[in-house]
């Protein structure tokens, strides 16, 4: 791992490490299953798993970018946010990643990739519009802290093996189902069991990624600030980031929210039942962590 000058956090790099451990765990269970239960499919199964897997993690800052409408910005084309990348790298002593703008009101910004070399940050135009420059700074401090930690890759990982958990029960199911017959005395224990598997794998999955990413927001706050040395700026941006959420319309919100945990602050819909399993910490508790930095350092 490449050292930058962001604070280590040796908490989140375990919750990293157990997290990857007991997703691979079930993930292994949920094929060693499969392969039981549809018998000559395995090869199917095992290639499909491997296949995806590997296109996810070469391929994910592509398929995040797309999915969230980035596209890939010069300095000619955005001087102040590559201004704020670069003057945080050059402070943090990274490699510069790529720069990306989403075309969105929603107020947001999020990093993915898979190492500090092939990482993209973006933000939005909602964004850029509503912060004052320090208070940019300090949310790509904070996007930059998730890619120097190498967290957004763990996230990406781990998000996509819950996705896969249901998918790979469809089409395995799917194809017992037309190659089934009345002989296949496996078939009904295979249309109880897989589903059931799935789900279990699905919902232990989820959790597991939501309490990483609740730490790992947190954690990114806290590099932000003091690698900054501006706590108080990072603070603004996210009173103001949620507050502007609420004068979001709700079909903005609804279609950014499955993108929440690569997100600075999630958004929700007035009548989401997200905020019940949220992938962040509450802003209070934010906001309480950047109030005690601040005091640390001395700094208002």
């Amino acid at each position: 791992m490449s050292r930058t000058r962001f604070a280590p956090d040796r908490g989140l790099a375990r919750r990293m490490v157990s997290t990857m451990f007991l997703i691979g765990l079930l993930y292994v269970v949920l094929v060693g299953v499969l392969v039981a239960l549809l018998g000559n499919a395995w090869p199917m199964i095992v290639l499909l798993v491997g296949g995806m897997f590997i296109a996810q993690f070469w391929f994910s800052d592509r398929i995040a970018a797309f999915s969230m409408g980035a596209r890939e910005v010069t300095p000619e084309q955005a001087p102040e946010l590559h201004g704020a990348v670069d003057r945080l790298c050059a402070l943090a002593d990274m490699p510069k990643p790529r720069v990306a703008i989403a075309d969105s009101d929603v107020p947001n910004a999020f990093a993915t990739g898979r190492s500090q070399q092939k990482s993209l940050v973006c933000a939005t135009t909602g964004l850029m519009r509503r912060l004052e420059p320090e208070e940019l700074e300090g949310v790509i401090a904070h996007e930059l802290s998730h890619v120097a930690h190498r967290d957004v890759a763990v996230m990406t990982i781990a998000s996509f093996l819950g996705v896969l958990a249901g998918l790979i029960t469809r089409i395995a199911l799917w194809g017992g189902l037309t190659r089934g017959n009345n002989r296949d005395n496996g078939l009904g224990i295979a249309l109880l069991v897989i589903p059931l598997v799935s789900a279990v794998v699905y919902v232990i999955s989820f959790l597991l990624t939501r309490l990483l990413s609740r730490y790992r927001e947190l954690s990114a706050d806290r590099a932000a600030a003091l690698l900054t040395g501006r706590p108080s700026a990072l603070a603004a941006a996210l009173t103001k980031v949620t507050g502007e959420m609420a004068r979001i319309p709700t079909r903005d919100l609804r279609q950014a929210e499955p993108y929440n945990a690569f997100y600075f602050a999630p958004a929700f819909s007035g009548s989401s039942l997200s905020k019940l399993m949220s992938s962040h910490p509450t802003l209070e508790q934010r906001l309480d962590q950047l109030g005690r930095i601040s005091a640390q350092l001395g700094r208002p």
